[in-house]
């Protein structure tokens, strides 16, 4: 029997302080839930106490889901990773390489020299990028007037690459890309893909694009902190009724729903009595996908939004499909060879196929990579290891 005290230690006492407004986390071994805990609030000022079944948005929490979608349809033979995705979803024939603004601000565009394909989607090296952390999509968008990924309209994701696809690891819109090609492949919108194929197999009751009136009386209000260290109510909330539904960023969820798609994956594809992959996938999906290329920081343009992140400054990380990947152990205790993502309200999932344990910590803080949130999420993973 793990020794969970310290981790509800560790937890409570961040809330207590209001280092964050509240906070659920999870962890999993192969002999099933070995910790989970809730504290502080859903909304700070409210009578609303963070419970694990507390509803949070995911952001890019959402993109592994998007990922294990694409790998079905690769399964099947429906999608293959080195074809042009063109062949899939046409539009993305109309993406260009931004070059540079001339003297009246105008982009310069020109053809990229390769075609995507759909593992540059999934590994983040097709060249697209994220408005808050390129300076570059930024001043396309505001000279273009081309709207912001999170309106969840199809002209958000008509921004230029910022390098050939390939070239270079880039963070950026890919898995919206990929949401649009299951969807053109399985002739469904990408939530009723979702909810037929991964969520109800899996038991993930409580993960939708749409919020139902069930999540809603469940749900976390985003909080941002200001620069004097202030929490207060942000109302963001992505569009519920979006022109795409956002395989990077669009779904909301629980701790006990995600810790069941990433106990799927320390399980090899197989969770709830269901398997939605093959172990053979799942292996594929775990490996470095993007060769000699490294992860990089991710340099804010957007300070509201997110800070600079880096996860394991100094360490080579790497890229599946579609997670990162530490090459080293980390200094919580994480295997070299994990994988592990975040989204941008300060939630985050590690999945450590060596030392068999996955982990789930959902807060609701912007900007990302918030200094109180990373330091609270890497105390849990450290106390989740000592744990057991």
């Amino acid at each position: 029997m793990a020794n969970t005290q310290a981790i509800d230690h560790v937890l409570r006492q961040a809330a207590h302080a209001q280092d964050v407004p509240g906070v659920v986390a999870m962890a999993a071994t192969p002999q099933g839930i070995m910790y989970e805990g809730a504290f502080g609030t859903r909304e700070l000022g409210k009578d609303s106490a963070m419970t694990p079944d507390t509803v949070v948005w995911i952001a890019s929490m959402t993109k592994a889901i998007t990922a294990t979608a694409a790998m079905q349809l690769v399964e099947r033979g429906q999608l293959h990773l080195d074809a042009p995705a063109t062949d899939v979803v046409p539009e993305l024939a109309r993406a260009h390489v931004l070059t540079g603004f001339d003297a009246s601000g105008t982009p310069q565009l020109r053809a990229p020299k390769r075609a995507i394909t759909l593992k540059h989607l999934l590994t983040h090296t097709a060249g697209f990028g994220y408005e808050m952390f390129s300076a570059d999509i930024v001043q396309y968008q505001t000279a273009t007037g081309t709207p912001g990924i999170t309106t969840c309209e199809n002209a958000a994701l008509m921004t230029p690459l910022v390098c050939d696809p390939g070239e270079r690891w880039e963070y950026g819109i890919n898995l919206d890309w990929v949401g649009k090609i299951v969807e053109a492949v399985s002739g469904q919108r990408l939530g009723d893909y979702l909810q037929q194929h991964l969520f109800t197999p899996l038991g993930m009751h409580s993960t939708s694009f749409k919020i139902s009136p069930s999540q809603r009386a469940r749900l976390a209000s985003v909080h941002a902190r200001g620069p004097d260290e202030a929490l207060a109510v942000d109302p963001f909330e992505m569009p519920q009724e979006p022109q795409f539904q956002s395989g990077g960023a669009g779904l909301y969820s629980t701790a006990p729903d995600y810790l069941r798609f990433t106990q799927m994956l320390l399980h090899r594809g197989t969770f709830n009595g269901n398997q939605v992959l093959q172990p053979e996938t799942v292996h594929t999906m775990s490996q470095n996908h993007i060769g000699d290329l490294d992860c990089v920081e991710l340099q804010t343009a957007m300070p509201a939004l997110s800070h600079t992140a880096n996860f394991f400054p100094g360490m080579p990380q790497k890229w599946g499909l579609s997670f990162l990947i530490n090459t080293a152990q980390t200094p919580q205790g994480r295997s070299p060879g994990s994988l592990a993502w975040a989204g941008l309200a300060n939630t985050f999932f590690w999945i450590d196929p060596t030392k068999r344990v996955t982990g789930v910590f959902l807060t609701q803080i912007l900007p990302f990579f918030d200094p109180k949130a990373i330091t609270l999420f890497r105390a849990y993973e450290a106390a989740v290891y000592q744990a057991f």
